[in-house]
Order: C-alpha cells, then structure tokens, then sequence
C-alpha cells in the first residue's frame, strides 16, 4: 500500500480509521446522526452544511478501504449505487466492455442504459486475455469481474491492466476477491468497484458500496465524489459504522472462509453425485494456474453444477446448517441456484448453485452437504 508500505493488510484493517488518541476519549469512531451541521460565516475552510456533504463516520471507513485497496476510496449506499456512479461518467454513444458472465445487477443496469444512451456493448470472456484486449481497443470502458459470478472464471489482471493502462478507463468489481487477495490498482487499473454488504461488513446485516480510485486520478476521484452528492447516493452512518466494525476482522474472516472453501471444494469434487466444482483452488481448475501466479488466496466463493435446475433445489431443501440466500460473504454459510432469478445470464446453467463458505467448522458444513447429496 503505497501510503503505508510498511503495514500488512491484517494491520490496516485493524489500525486506520480511528479519532486521535486522546487521553478519555474513545477508541472508535462514533456513528454521527447528523443532517445538518453548524454553519459557518467563514467559507475558506470546511462546512458541511448538509448530511450529503459529508460525514466522519464515511471517512474513517474510506480511510480503512482505500489503503487496503491501495487508493482513494468513496463509499455509498450500496454496491450497486457505486457500479451506477461509474456508468455515470459514461457519455451517449459510449462502449462498454462488459465479461459474459458478470453479476445479474452490473449486466442489467449496462444493457438498461445502454439502450437509454445508444451505447455499444461488447461482452467478452474475462478469460481470453487476447479477447479482452481486442474488445478495448475504441472503447470508452472496461468493467472486469475476477473471479466471475457465479461461474468462477479468472482473469490475468496483471496482464490486462499493463496493456491497457493509458488507453482506456478500466474498473475491476473485486467484490469476490477483496483487497486482502488481490489488489486491481496496483496492476495498473483506475478503479475498484465493491459491495461493502458483502466481506467488508460480513454479518449480513447492512447495505454498503465503495468505488476505490488509483492515488493520482484527482480528477476521476472528483468526479465520482460529484456523482455521489449530487444523486444522494450517501451511505447512512449507522452502515457506515458497522462496516467500519466489520473491517476489522475482515482479514481473520476472510482467511478462515477461504480455508473452508479449499476442503469443500476438494470433497464436493470427489463426491458422485456433482457433476462439476467450480473453484480456482482445484489444481484441475482453468483457472487454477492464473490465480495461483496472481491473487493471493483462492477465496471463499465456489460454485457446483449439478444435473439440472429439479436437482438442485432438492440438494438445496435437504441441507439444514446452510442458508438459502442471495447474498454473501457473511460468516454464515449460504448458498442458491442462480437461475432461480429470472436475470440471471443465459450462460449460467440451470443446475448451478453458487456456495459463500463461511467460518463455520468445516466438518459440520460438509456432513450437511454430503447428507443432502447422498440423498439426490
């Protein structure tokens, strides 16, 4: 982190975003429950005026997440009002470069624009690196997933962000990775997309987004805090401060899960009745080799393909520790057939479940998989 080379990420999350050390004064940061601030006759220095101006609870949390992603960060209400901040720099007549497997949520709200604005939208294998450099070449920007959601697809972000630093604006949603095992702005991209819901707040208990910016994109950054306020895409204090909570155990959540994701996807491979496991972390995986050589764990997140849509709500119905829910990242174990959303992309096959492995014992999450397995 090139403002704090000497501090690990397990130190950052736990350092940074704290008030001065005051002798009596609290260790943390409040929540500050404010719409309206004091003005001042003197406008030379800060003046907040109003709730979307500004609030310390933001900053303290900015001040976490920017220095774990290694930039600027600004937060918002929710991971999809950061993704519609970065469209929203977008012009008419604009291209985009869109994976061909990508969160439900970024690929609507693209298409829903894209035909409000004549934009171009060109979708491409994240995989393909030759792909995704042709399909930049004229384009105005270039939004990557990796891992991909749910298919679990990766890209050589290094090799991507080298070649089109300078060409094209370039934004990565390292929502599946996070910052602790992978870092998209050091390897050359301007922008880093995530939902806070997800790792960063990890209870499933609050809504949250970030858009982080490389450090010397002034203007982009400008930009982006203009699109916030003027929308009143503001995230609440109250979220704010639970995620700034949630940020300091990131690192210990983050590494357990991933830990548990590696076992089960090791047994699921072996087991029968699955057809195929979707996971970096198997040395047979397409994307194993990639992410071994570029990221820094394999995360937490795994899909399964099993035999079609029928089978797997019955494998869903027979579990009884894990939960069937949309979200992820928590510290609790959920799990859902993707195509039971209506959305959800063509690509994605009808048997597939997308896993979020929490911190449970990895033994007792996996007899409640092989139970309801054995049962198909």
């Amino acid at each position: 982190m090139s403002s704090h080379p000497d501090l690990r990420p397990e130190t950052l999350a736990v350092s940074l975003g704290r008030p001065a050390r005051t002798p009596g004064a609290p260790l943390n940061v409040s929540p500050v429950l404010a719409s309206t601030y004091v003005g001042a006759h003197d406008t030379s220095g800060p003046d907040l005026g109003y709730g979307r101006d500004g609030n310390v609870t933001w900053t303290a949390l900015e001040d976490v997440v920017g220095a774990l992603e290694g930039g600027r960060c600004l937060t918002f209400a929710s991971g999809m009002a950061a993704a519609s901040a970065v469209l929203e720099l977008l012009g008419p007549g604009d291209t985009v470069v869109l994976p061909s497997s990508c969160y439900l949520g970024v690929a609507a709200l693209v298409r829903s624009r894209a035909e409000k604005y004549g934009w171009t939208v060109r979708t491409v294998d994240v995989a393909d690196t030759d792909a995704v450099l042709a399909a930049a070449d004229g384009a105005d920007l270039v939004w990557l997933e990796s891992p991909t959601n749910p298919l679990m697809e990766v890209a050589d972000l290094p090799a991507i962000g080298a070649a089109l630093r300078g060409r094209v604006r370039t934004v990565v949603d390292n929502t599946f990775a996070t910052a602790l095992l992978q870092r998209p702005l050091e390897q050359g991209f301007d922008l880093v997309v995530e939902s806070g819901t997800k790792f960063v707040g990890g209870h499933s208990d609050l809504l949250l987004g970030a858009v982080t910016v490389r450090p010397d994109a002034d203007a982009l950054y400008a930009d982006l805090a203009a699109v916030r306020h003027d929308s009143g895409a503001v995230p609440g204090p109250m979220e704010a401060w639970l995620a700034l909570r949630g940020v300091r155990t990131m690192p210990l959540r983050v590494r357990a899960a991933v830990a548990n994701a590696g076992t089960l996807a090791a047994r699921l491979a072996d087991h029968p009745g699955v057809a195929r496991v979707r996971y970096p972390g198997l040395p047979d995986d397409p994307g194993h080799e990639r992410a071994a050589a570029t990221m820094d764990g394999f995360g937490s997140l795994l899909s399964i393909d099993l035999a079609d849509a029928r089978t797997a709500e019955r494998f869903i119905d027979g579990c009884v520790l894990w939960t069937h829910a949309t979200s992820l990242g928590s510290v609790e174990s959920t799990f859902e057939r993707r195509r039971r959303w209506s959305g959800e992309l063509d690509v994605v096959p009808e048997g597939l479940v997308r896993l979020s492995v929490g911190v449970e014992h990895v033994d007792d999450l996996w007899h409640d998989l092989e139970q309801s397995l054995d049962q198909l």
